[in-house]
């Protein structure tokens, strides 16, 4: 037999388990490296 504090710790490390995995997508940033020459057409856009 489970006591209901055993089913509440579940419960948390789940949520904040899940929580933490969707808040981390898109944290990378691009999935690849730009053209260098794009690259530089963005930093002449900024001057």
């Amino acid at each position: 037999m489970f006591c209901w504090s055993r089913y509440l710790l579940w419960l948390v490390i789940l949520v904040l388990g899940t929580g933490s995995m969707l808040t981390a997508c898109g944290q990378s940033g691009p999935l690849y490296l730009p053209d260098p020459a794009s690259q530089q057409q963005e930093e002449a856009k900024d001057n």
